[in-house]
């Protein structure tokens, strides 16, 4: 296979990955656990970039080298996890070394299984290259300990109750992943707080520059690009800060701007509507309403009653 500057090469299959980094077929061709250190890839043959039509959840504890997905490489020194959907972007500098476990699963090894439909619930599939979580001594022993147990599993000769078993392990995985996230945005606050006076200082610009006039209301991704971020690692570290998603901060703050309209200047509704980046006005008192109770004529109303 030829490495291309252009194109990524779309995986289809577990075996056809396998192959691909020079490994025997996996035991499951739907689930693997694949050891990293015993891949044997013809690196100038290696693709840049891969899609996979498969999930893969990788923990890494050392890595020499830099893997890349989303827009962006991150570079490990001290380990960590990767969890990637299906259809995502993967690339790997030709100079990486590998130790650590690879989870591949299909997603039609979930079909039948709750977990097939709220897999999608573990926002950490959607975080970018910078936002790989980074595992304490004890979490990496708990989470080597969930890949082990699967690894043993796949080992066993398949019954009745290995899918049932490997699919509870998974999630017990993924919740682990959950968790050890919590953690990372609490010890990581400081960072997160200054991430926290950017964002108010991206908004704040944007509405007072009028921007919404030509671009309509701030989005999340375009703040979450504004910051390098995904939209839905900055919505999930906005709610551990301060309890609401990405999106209720920025209707808080837009609500906040139309205060400041209504009772500062001569703009009609309509014409504050616009300002803020509606595209309808009846929008805007819908959302107006729904944060104050009142709609902004009679917030208005308040404060010139007399």
């Amino acid at each position: 296979m030829k490495r291309s500057n252009q194109f990524p090469v779309t995986i289809h299959s577990i075996s056809e990955l396998h192959r691909l980094v020079g490994l025997p077929g996996p035991a499951h061709p739907l689930i693997s656990l694949i050891d990293n250190t015993r891949l044997n890839i013809e690196r100038e043959r290696f693709p840049e970039t891969l899609i996979l039509d498969f999930y893969k959840i990788s923990y890494k504890h050392t890595l020499n080298g830099r893997i890349g997905y989303g827009q962006g490489y991150y570079d490990f020194d001290e380990g960590g996890m990767i969890f990637t959907a299906p259809h995502q972007l993967l690339a790997i500098d030709k100079d990486t070394e590998y130790y650590g476990l690879s989870l591949l699963i299909h997603p039609d090894f979930l079909r039948g299984y709750q977990l097939g439909t709220s897999i999608s619930k573990y926002g950490f599939f959607s975080y970018d290259t910078n936002e790989a979580l980074h595992l304490s001594e004890k979490e990496k022993g708990t989470i080597v300990s969930v890949l082990e147990n699967i690894g043993q599993e796949l080992t066993n000769n398949i019954d009745d109750f290995s899918q049932d078993l490997l699919v509870s392990y998974l999630e017990v995985l993924l919740n682990y992943g959950n968790r050890f996230y919590k953690r990372q945005f609490v010890t990581r606050k400081a960072v997160n707080h200054d991430l926290l006076t950017k964002l108010e200082t991206i908004l704040v610009r944007y509405l007072d520059n009028r921007q919404g006039l030509q671009s309509g209301l701030p989005s999340v991704e375009y703040l979450a690009d504004q910051l390098n971020l995904s939209p839905r690692y900055l919505s999930d570290m906005l709610r551990s800060l301060t309890g609401q998603s990405a999106q209720q901060h920025i209707h808080q703050k837009v609500i906040d701007k139309a205060k400041e309209y209504l009772t500062n200047t001569n703009l009609s509704v309509a014409e504050i509507a616009y300002e803020l980046g509606f595209e309808y006005p009846q929008s805007f008192n819908k959302l107006f309403k729904n944060k104050t109770t009142l709609t902004p004529v009679a917030f208005k109303a308040q404060f010139f009653s007399n």
